[in-house]
């Protein structure tokens, strides 16, 4: 929708740009079920493309730090559904 802003990910922080959260944020979670609302398999494989981009992106961003799981952050509340 017009006007409205977009929670997609700041890359390589992994953060909303409007919500200052990690992202998927709230809205991005909406916006993503709605995208994939016959297709949770689809969704789940996005997902999980995203988050492998994510845990590149962050390790990164600081390579001696060790990364969380980052499965429930981007798998794991689309599974719950």
């Amino acid at each position: 929708m017009r006007g409205e802003p977009e929670h997609k990910p700041l890359r390589p922080s992994w953060r909303c740009p409007n919500c200052g959260i990690l992202w998927p944020c709230s809205a991005a979670k909406l916006r993503l079920l709605g995208e994939f609302r016959e297709n949770r398999p689809g969704l789940l494989l996005h997902l999980a493309g995203v988050q492998k981009e994510a845990e590149a992106d962050l390790a990164r961003l600081n390579p001696d730090a060790t990364l969380p799981d980052l499965a429930p952050r981007f798998v794991g509340w689309a599974e719950r559904r």
